[in-house]
C-alpha cells in the first residue's frame, strides 16, 4: 500500500501539522484495528488516515493517533485529500464526500486549497467560574482572572465552553499572545481533565494579537498528544465559539495561526456558512509531501 508524510495546512516543509496517509489498494478492505493502530504507532505522528476508495468520487477514511482511533481529523483530511489529487486520483475544481465516523462530509478541492465540511456543530456545556473554571487554567499553568478579555468587544466575557465540529475540545479563551505562549500545562492533570470532560483535549486561543489575526494553541495528551501544530476540528470548533458569540459573521473568512511555540507555524481558515437555513463550519488550507513509498502491511 501507499503511504505518504504530509505537512498540512502549510506551503512550505516542516511547518504546518504532519500526518500519515495509507492509500488502500483498490477493492481492498481497511486492515484490522490492530494493525491501523500499531501502524500509527509506528509512524509516530499525531494521526495516520487511512483511505479506502468507495465510488469515483467518495471515500471511506478512517483516522487514528498511537493511541486510539478517533472519529474525524482535520488536519489528516487535508493531507489525505492532497494527496489523493497529487496521486491523480482526484481532480481539482471538483467535491468529493468521505464518508466517516463523524458523518458524511463535502470536501471542495481547488488548485490553491483543500476545503472542508466539518461535522455539524454543537456547543454542549460552559465551564463554570469559580473553582471549575480556575482549575482549567492552572492546570494549563495560568491564573484564570481576566482570561476572557476581548479587544473591540468591551461587553463580551469569553469563557470556556465544550464545543465540537466532530471532536469535542474545550475552547479556552486567554488574554493575549504574552498569555498564550506562557500555557505550560500539566500533562497528567490535563489527561484527567480531559477525561472528566468527555473531550480529546483544550484549545487554546486569543484574539488579541499584534497581527490582528487569531492564535491558538492545541493540546490533547489523552490522546499522546501533548501539543499539535495544528487542529482542523479544532479550529472548526473555535470558529463556532466565536460565531456563537457574534464575533464571526456568515460567509467570512478567517484565519488561525497555530504551531509557533513548535516552530510548526500553520495557517488554517475557517468559514461560517449557511446553507438550505443550517449553519455549517468548514475548514482549509494547504499542504505538502514530505515523503512517500511502499508501506508492508496487510
Amino acid at each position: 500500500m501507499k503511504f505518504s508524510i504530509v505537512d498540512a495546512f502549510t506551503d512550505r516543509l516542516f511547518g504546518g501539522n504532519p500526518a500519515g496517509v495509507v492509500i488502500l489498494a483498490d477493492g481492498a478492505d481497511f486492515p484490522a484495528d490492530e494493525v491501523m493502530l500499531k501502524t500509527a504507532a509506528e509512524l509516530r505522528y499525531s494521526e495516520t488516515a487511512f483511505i479506502k476508495k468507495l465510488e469515483n468520487e467518495e471515500f471511506n477514511i478512517r483516522y487514528f493517533t498511537p493511541a486510539a482511533e478517533v472519529d474525524l481529523c482535520g488536519h489528516a483530511t487535508i493531507a489525505s485529500f492532497y494527496t489523493l489529487l497529487s496521486e491523480g486520483i482526484i481532480q481539482s475544481g471538483k467535491t468529493y464526500r468521505n464518508k466517516t465516523l463523524a458523518g458524511d462530509l463535502e470536501i471542495a478541492v481547488t488548485g490553491s486549497s483543500i476545503l472542508m465540511d466539518m461535522a455539524d456543530p454543537e456547543i454542549f456545556e460552559t465551564i463554570p467560574q469559580g473553582e471549575p473554571m480556575e482549575e482549567l487554567y492552572r492546570i494549563m499553568g495560568l491564573d484564570s482572572k481576566v482570561q476572557g478579555m476581548c479587544d473591540g468587544y468591551p461587553d463580551i466575557e469569553l469563557l470556556p465552553r465544550k464545543v465540537s465540529t466532530g471532536l469535542v475540545d474545550i475552547i479556552m479563551p486567554v488574554r493575549n499572545e504574552e498569555e498564550l505562549e506562557k500555557i505550560s500545562p500539566d500533562f497528567k492533570a490535563l489527561t484527567e481533565l480531559s477525561r472528566k470532560y468527555d473531550a480529546v483535549g483544550v484549545h487554546a486561543f486569543t484574539l488579541n494579537s499584534k497581527d490582528g489575526k487569531i492564535h491558538a494553541r492545541n493540546f490533547a495528551p489523552l490522546y499522546d498528544i501533548d501539543e499539535e501544530a495544528a487542529t482542523g476540528t479544532s479550529n472548526g470548533a473555535l470558529a463556532y465559539y466565536l460565531y456563537d458569540y457574534g464575533i464571526v459573521k456568515l460567509d467570512t473568512i478567517n484565519t488561525v495561526i497555530q504551531g509557533e511555540k513548535m516552530e510548526r507555524p500553520s495557517k488554517i481558515e475557517t468559514q461560517i456558512v449557511s446553507e438550505a437555513g443550517k449553519v455549517k463550519v468548514k475548514v482549509g488550507g494547504l499542504a505538502i509531501t514530505l515523503a512517500s513509498g511502499e508501506i508492508n502491511i496487510e
